[in-house]
């Protein structure tokens, strides 16, 4: 008994509200509205420029409009409430016409980004009658989604429509034109965007839909890096949730930032909620770049100038390799330094900050935690302590964070390396299945509903979040494979020629349910695997040993996270083909 008056909860406690300004927090509670007039609460005015695309100014007066004509088309089409519309764009300005729109006539958005089959999938599942993606659809990608007999309509959407085409630069006239070929997409079921627009123009008033903020509205698929890609269905109130949370970062009256988005596509639940509404309902300049190559990401930097840039691992890759970028660049117009997508790694967060510094960025990078489940934010930055060993910052003010037990219901205290769940604002209306749904959102004794995710990591007496991994990864003998201190104990190792490093992760195929690690290195100039890995082992503990250490000319990326997922697959393949090689030979 007495010990158990001893255990301190982090999700009764939750100590980290201590660093937020009481007057901030005080009364804070989620509105409960449309999407569409959250916005319209928070815009600085209909005339003021809310979206920036390609040497065009869209005011949020246009925005609201074209929102409206596409909600009319819509409806000329038969969707109504219910519908599913796969929306196969990059982050455009018909993207954002296409939410708001949607909201509207009581349907909801599917967004995904894959593989054609994949793609293909997510239509047939939606049981969707409109498809929208842009005007270097193919003719086979075309066909596909046509093989179903369920679609009726392909509306092809002009990446230009909404931009200035002279201001086009070169490597951005060079990027469109990459993706079309001599196969577009053409024939009976094709609407252009225009043509589309053009059947809502006989639609003089919408039918009355009932505007239930807590009905879907967006889907979008995980990106499965710990398993099977899941469809995530958010509402406009789960996402209001996030932003709302996040929107202290607002703008003052005397200065408007601007928000830069590179590259980043809308079917990723992140780039929608954290990089899209919130500056859109922050008083924030929002700057639509989609369309310039990753590598290129040195260039859109220095041309926008941005005061807001949201990071990933993969941008800050190429900055810290530009040779493009002036050794006296001045950098100090980035007002706010944050990276996503999946944790960074000590030697990665220290070569981002020296190169911050070195350029006259004054802001320090953070680094936050967040899931497509979660609506995209969990932590926030929280300065007084050093962002390194996988300090994600503080949960958001409404946010209730604890670890527990993993598999339980069981909370830990402090210190204890758990399961990280979360309860509040923001949670996922569910997965497309409701098998998968009750695995995460699991109603617990206080009467709420918290997400388990089976990421471990754990909570400081302060209220700091630490990560560690993403899953639960045995191995035989005894340890947890965690990523991020792995890495961590090398990159503070200090190798003498070692650049970058990373983990990979595989089932242990004689141990059914454990996993065996594999250290994948950046090496300099004139090093070899030989010259390191005495230097490595010694620095790791017993259990985490690499199987082998490989090295590589640089970091690989797909769709925006290390490579991970195919580096795990050719080593499979490699022991597939190692264990045939032998069946053979007996």
């Amino acid at each position: 008994m007495d010990q158990m008056k001893k255990r301190r909860l982090a999700s009764e406690e939750r100590p980290w509200m201590k660093f937020y300004p009481p007057q901030m927090v005080e009364g804070m509670e989620v509105p409960h509205c449309t999407l569409r007039a959250y916005l319209e609460q928070n815009m600085p005015g209909r005339a003021v420029p809310a979206v920036h695309y390609y040497g065009n100014d869209i005011s949020w007066d246009e925005l609201l409009k074209k929102a409206d004509r596409v909600a009319k088309a819509l409806h000329a089409l038969g969707i109504g409430e219910g519908d599913r519309i796969p929306v196969f764009l990059q982050s455009v300005p018909e993207f954002l016409y296409l939410l708001l729109a949607a909201e509207q006539v009581g349907a909801a958005l599917v967004c995904r980004d894959n593989t054609l089959r994949e793609n293909v999938e997510a239509v047939e599942k939606s049981g969707a009658s409109v498809i929208f993606a842009h005007d270097f659809l193919t003719m086979r990608e075309m066909k596909a989604y046509l093989a179903s007999g369920q679609v009726k309509h392909v509306v092809l959407v002009d990446p230009c429509a909404s931009c200035d085409y002279d201001t086009l630069r070169p490597n951005i006239r060079t990027t469109l034109d990459e993706h079309y070929t001599a196969h577009s997409a053409e024939g009976p079921a094709v609407l252009g965007w225009n043509d589309f627009l053009a059947l809502g123009e006989a639609v003089e008033q919408l039918p009355a839909v009932p505007q239930d903020e807590n009905r879907p509205l967006f889907c979008a698929y995980t990106s499965g890096s710990t398993g099977p890609s899941k469809q995530v269905v958010h509402s406009a109130y789960s996402m209001i949730g996030v932003v709302y949370q996040m929107n202290f970062y607002g703008a003052s009256d005397q200065f408007r930032p601007t928000w830069l988005i590179t590259v980043l596509p809308p079917c990723l639940v992140a780039v929608v909620v954290s990089m899209m509404l919130m500056p859109l309902a922050s008083n924030k300049l929002l700057i639509l770049d989609p369309f310039c190559r990753p590598e290129d990401v040195d260039l859109e930097l220095m041309h926008y100038r941005p005061n807001c840039w949201p990071l990933i691992p993969m941008f800050v890759d190429v900055l810290v390799h530009s040779a493009r970028i002036p050794e006296d660049y001045d950098l100090s117009h980035l007002l706010a330094a944050g990276a996503g997508a999946e944790a960074m790694n000590n030697t990665q967060l220290q070569t981002a900050q020296q190169f911050l510094q070195k350029h006259g960025c004054k802001a320090t990078l953070t680094t936050g935690y967040g899931c497509s489940e979660a609506g995209s934010n969990i932590t926030m930055p929280m300065s007084p302590y050093p962002i390194r060993n996988g300090n994600v910052g503080i949960p958001m003010p409404l946010t209730v964070l604890g670890v527990f037990k993993p598999g339980t219901q069981e909370e830990l205290d402090y210190g204890f390396v758990g399961e990280r769940c979360r309860t509040g604002p923001g949670n996922m209306l569910g997965y497309d299945t409701p098998e998968a749904t009750a695995e995460v959102l699991q109603r617990h004794a206080d009467g709420q509903v918290w997400l388990h995710l089976g990421d471990l990591g754990y909570i400081t007496e302060d209220g700091v979040v630490y990560t560690l991994t993403r899953g639960h990864s045995p191995r035989f003998g005894g340890g947890e494979l965690a990523l991020l201190p792995m890495e961590n104990l090398v990159a503070d190792a200090n190798v003498k020629g070692i650049l970058d490093e990373f983990f990979v992760i595989i089932p242990d195929k004689e141990h059914p349910g454990c996993f065996v690690p594999y250290l994948y290195v950046v090496l300099e100039h004139g090093f070899s695997v030989a010259d390191v890995e005495p230097a490595i082992r010694a620095a790791l503990d017993d259990f985490m040993q690499p199987e082998e250490i490989f090295a590589l000319p640089e970091r690989p990326f797909f769709h925006f996270k290390t490579n991970r997922i195919g580096l795990a697959s050719q080593l499979l393949e490699k022991q597939a083909s190692a264990g045939r090689k032998r069946a053979v030979n007996e």
